[in-house]
Protein backbone atom coordinates (compact mmCIF):
# COMPACT_ATOMS: atom_id res chain seq x y z
CA UNK A 1 0.00 0.00 0.00
CA UNK A 2 2.91 2.85 0.68
CA UNK A 3 4.49 1.88 -2.22
CA UNK A 4 1.45 2.58 -4.12
CA UNK A 5 0.79 5.65 -2.81
CA UNK A 6 4.26 7.07 -3.16
CA UNK A 7 4.23 6.10 -7.04
CA UNK A 8 0.62 8.13 -7.43
CA UNK A 9 2.48 11.03 -5.31
CA UNK A 10 5.50 11.10 -7.72
CA UNK A 11 3.36 10.51 -10.98
CA UNK A 12 1.03 13.81 -9.36
CA UNK A 13 4.35 15.37 -9.14
CA UNK A 14 5.81 15.07 -12.48
CA UNK A 15 2.34 15.70 -13.81
CA UNK A 16 1.89 18.68 -12.24
CA UNK A 17 5.84 19.93 -13.28
CA UNK A 18 5.53 18.13 -16.90
CA UNK A 19 1.85 20.55 -16.96
CA UNK A 20 4.09 23.58 -15.71
CA UNK A 21 6.71 23.41 -17.91
CA UNK A 22 4.74 22.69 -21.54
CA UNK A 23 5.59 19.14 -21.78
CA UNK A 24 2.09 17.99 -21.25
CA UNK A 25 -0.73 19.19 -21.58
CA UNK A 26 -3.99 18.75 -19.52
CA UNK A 27 -5.29 16.46 -22.32
CA UNK A 28 -2.35 14.75 -22.26
CA UNK A 29 -2.89 14.55 -18.74
CA UNK A 30 -6.41 13.75 -18.33
CA UNK A 31 -6.09 10.43 -21.06
CA UNK A 32 -3.37 9.12 -18.78
CA UNK A 33 -5.48 9.07 -15.61
CA UNK A 34 -8.10 7.56 -17.17
CA UNK A 35 -5.80 4.78 -18.79
CA UNK A 36 -4.94 4.34 -15.49
CA UNK A 37 -8.09 4.08 -13.85
CA UNK A 38 -8.95 1.53 -16.67
CA UNK A 39 -6.38 -0.26 -16.04
CA UNK A 40 -6.87 -0.96 -12.59
CA UNK A 41 -10.19 -2.59 -13.54
CA UNK A 42 -8.29 -5.25 -15.78
CA UNK A 43 -7.26 -8.56 -15.58
CA UNK A 44 -3.49 -6.65 -15.32
CA UNK A 45 -3.78 -4.90 -12.39
CA UNK A 46 -2.06 -7.72 -10.66
CA UNK A 47 0.42 -8.37 -13.23
CA UNK A 48 1.58 -4.49 -13.18
CA UNK A 49 1.66 -4.17 -9.55
CA UNK A 50 3.61 -7.41 -9.00
CA UNK A 51 6.29 -5.85 -11.39
CA UNK A 52 5.99 -2.16 -9.63
CA UNK A 53 6.74 -4.07 -6.44
CA UNK A 54 9.50 -5.71 -6.99
CA UNK A 55 10.79 -3.30 -9.13
CA UNK A 56 10.44 -1.24 -5.70
CA UNK A 57 12.00 -3.72 -3.89
CA UNK A 58 15.36 -4.31 -5.80
CA UNK A 59 15.73 -0.68 -6.06
CA UNK A 60 15.06 -0.41 -2.12
CA UNK A 61 18.07 -3.31 -1.88
CA UNK A 62 20.73 -0.99 -3.20
CA UNK A 63 23.06 1.28 -1.07
CA UNK A 64 24.49 4.10 -2.44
Amino acid sequence: MAVSISVVVLLVILAVVFLRNGGLKLSHAIVCALLGFFLASTSLAPTIYNGVSATADVVSGFRP
